[in-house]
């Protein structure tokens, strides 16, 4: 059977059946919530999530320098943006509970609505203009104030040709105001498994790697810039040369 046939009814097949599965977790993601709101339950069902949309390519994942991240403490996370795979390895890489930045467009889902608020996802509305900023910046004060990290794409959305783009100021401006950390991470192998705007998906092998931290707390927003080519510098250094512009 040919390799784009096989993905077909792979894709036909694994789709319907994990927004399924994402339904139902999310309803029980809004019961643990409603019992305790920060119950550790939660980051168990967030990564069986994760490993359930992993399963449906299947991707196999790769990680190294998981060492770089000490438990005790938050961090912004800034990594290169590829796949909608991304956000399910960036849950199964990091050992410590993460939340990112999501489209107001999946907020239309009922329930996974819900349970998204109820966890913490941070809502983000690129045509609200300043607008976004403020609901943006409040919903970073409400994750530090759960001791969530947060995982931001600096690319702004997913690259188009699998390689890496120039950086926006939001994620670098967001770690020096709140004082947290920055750990640059280099993603490979999502692109391939489904491209944006692809009706497919295949399987594929995905390696992370997770770079030391970058201190902020002598940091002021002059800086803004410096840290944000030295996180892209960081990223760039361990992505093929021609996955780089």
């Amino acid at each position: 059977m040919p390799r784009k046939l096989r993905a077909a009814l792979r894709t036909a097949v694994a789709v319907p059946t994990f927004f399924l599965f994402t339904i139902g977790l999310a309803g029980v993601l809004l019961v643990v919530t409603f019992v305790r709101r920060d119950s550790p339950l939660v980051e168990r069902i967030v990564r069986l999530w994760s490993r359930l949309f992993l399963t449906t390519g299947p991707v196999t994942l790769e990680v190294n320098g998981r060492e770089h991240i000490d438990p005790s403490r938050q961090y912004v996370f800034v990594a290169n943006h590829l796949s909608n795979f991304d956000i399910p390895v960036m849950f199964l890489t990091i050992p410590v509970p993460i939340r990112y930045l999501a489209k107001k467009e999946i907020y239309k889902i009922p329930v996974v609505a819900q349970a998204m608020n109820a966890i913490g996802i941070i809502k983000t509305d690129r045509q609200a203009g300043l607008a976004s900023h403020t609901l943006i910046n409040e919903g970073v004060a409400k994750a530090k104030a759960r001791g969530h990290s947060l995982i931001i794409f600096p690319e702004g959305t997913r690259s188009r040709d699998g390689k890496l783009g120039s950086f926006k100021k939001g994620a670098f401006r967001i770690a020096i105001a709140n004082g947290l950390p920055v750990v640059p991470i280099s993603v490979q192998g999502t692109w391939e498994v489904w491209m944006p705007d692809a009706k497919v998906f295949y399987p594929g092998h995905a390696t992370v790697i997770v770079h030391e931290a970058i201190e902020t707390r002598d940091l002021d927003l002059t800086q803004i810039d410096a840290l944000r080519d030295r996180c892209h510098a960081t990223i760039a250094a361990d992505l093929p040369a021609e996955l780089v512009r």
